[in-house]
């Protein structure tokens, strides 16, 4: 331990008291925020991993339908089909505070409810396939924005979890 140069006198001891105090119960809130951050690091990591995997398999088979649609349809037939979108898509960011972290949180703004106005061509001249890739693109859609959400907040959270890991080993030693 270090050796400190102290006046020996009452009011030094009462100060080094009250430091100590202050310190230890500085600490114990530092551990609580440090293990409150890791299980909340731990929950957003496994929902990571499951919506990872439900996305990459979603976007396997919008790949996949593309890919059908491509044989199916010429190049240029494709481009007119998808070239005026019929909805808008509009993203509000806001900050969310977890264990006093601003992380983000995301909120997708659709122009029109209704699930039907993705289509922006007509489907006599389009493939069947054209059809399920852009319906299976739309239904990805919220599901990468929550992933992108999660992700952006994982490593946010572990920066946090490792600063406040080194502060409360800090005042440890």
């Amino acid at each position: 331990m270090a050796i400190m140069n102290v006046n020996p006198t009452r009011m030094e001891l009462t100060k080094l008291k009250q430091k100590l105090v202050s310190l230890r119960r500085g600490h114990k809130i530092l551990k609580d925020k440090r293990d409150e951050l890791m299980r909340q690091f731990l929950l957003l990591v496994k929902e990571n991993k499951e919506l990872r995997l439900k996305v990459e398999q979603s976007i396997r088979e919008a790949n996949n339908h593309m890919s059908l649609a491509n044989m199916i349809m010429s190049r240029e037939e494709i481009d007119v089909a998808l070239m005026m979108p019929t909805q808008k898509v509009g993203l509000d960011v806001k900050k969310k505070n977890i264990m006093s972290v601003s992380v983000p949180s995301f909120d997708l703004k659709m122009k029109s409810p209704d699930k039907s106005d993705v289509y922006s061509y007509g489907f006599a001249f389009t493939s069947g396939e054209l059809d399920l890739a852009v319906k299976a693109v739309s239904e990805i859609l919220p599901d990468m924005l929550r992933l992108a959400e999660l992700e952006k907040t994982c490593q946010i959270l572990s920066a946090e979890i490792e600063s406040t890991r080194r502060r409360v080993n800090a005042l440890e030693y």
